[in-house]
């Protein structure tokens, strides 16, 4: 009788196995089109019906977008160049201030610390769409307009970053904190050492966050900025794909564009996926 539950609870287990490996696998079908349909030659991307697999693959379309310049002359490099700054920096200055914000939040107390959270929560029921004009008129109110700062100044602002530390951050015990400042520890080595640390999981969370926002982001680059040298890649891709959608030539380059895209959040998701997953399965320590 034991040997028989035994066989059952492995064949199911077993069966299980395969269920989720087919349905992985099956999940991944996108996947593998995009990067086939990036290395397919003109006459692959038009044929009819079309392939799933590449047969002659080629990086023609990765040069072509390479060499490629917009209708202002501005190269290809300077959009790629442009994203990348922006992204690396406002990374890092949402990660900052997000986690100063939130540990300031989670275990100090002071006036209108209520209000503020209170201001937080409202805010992340607002669509990004509905702030556009209040973004818009601050930042021209504040004279950054055409600058890098208009890129970076909308994301500092990140509720949802915020209020997942939060969260977080207010699990981990005030006795461990009251035992560090007893022993000599400033806010700042406190923060630094044992919370940023802990939180590891949550700030790694809202790195992934804010690169996946950043990285395809065009609104800047339509409503703040006007000077081309200044806009990003994002909003280069989207005016080629305007631009070539009619022209059989620059479907490559499309494709080859969408490509370059995904890849770049493929790769933080996969380093940090695992950083995510415990955010979400144990957030914090508890006492």
């Amino acid at each position: 009788m034991h040997v028989m539950t035994t066989r059952k609870v492995r064949l199911g287990r077993l069966s299980l196995l395969i269920a989720l490996t087919g349905l992985a696998l099956f999940m991944m079908l996108p996947i593998v089109f995009l990067f086939n349909h990036a290395f397919k030659p003109l006459n692959e991307l038009f044929l009819f019906p079309p392939r799933f697999l590449v047969s002659n693959p080629t990086a023609q379309n990765f040069e072509r977008l390479w060499n490629a310049t917009s209708d202002d002359l501005v190269p290809f490099t300077r959009y790629l160049f442009n994203s990348v700054i922006v992204v690396s920096t406002t990374l890092v200055a949402v990660v900052v201030v997000s986690s100063m914000a939130a540990y300031a939040l989670a275990k100090f107390k002071f006036h209108f610390r209520s209000v503020i959270m209170s201001l937080i929560y409202v805010s992340l029921m607002f669509a990004a769409e509905t702030v556009q004009i209040p973004r818009y008129l601050i930042i021209s109110g504040i004279g950054v307009s055409d600058t890098y700062f208009a890129h970076i100044l909308p994301f500092i602002a990140a509720p949802v970053s915020v209020f997942l530390l939060i969260q977080f951050i207010g699990q981990i015990p005030d006795s461990l904190l009251e035992a560090a400042k007893i022993d000599g520890a400033t806010e700042w080595t406190m923060f630094m050492r044992i919370v940023v640390p802990l939180a590891a999981p949550a700030i790694s969370t809202v790195a992934i966050l804010t690169f996946q926002a950043v990285w395809g982001d065009t609104e800047a680059s339509t409503l703040y900025i006007h000077e081309e040298t200044l806009k990003t890649l994002p909003y280069y891709i989207q005016t080629l794909s305007q631009a070539t959608q009619n022209a059989v030539s620059g479907q490559g380059m499309i494709a080859a564009a969408g490509l370059m895209m995904f890849v770049p959040n493929l790769i933080v998701f996969l380093l940090f996926q695992n950083r995510v997953m415990e955010t979400m399965v144990n957030s914090g320590i508890k006492e």
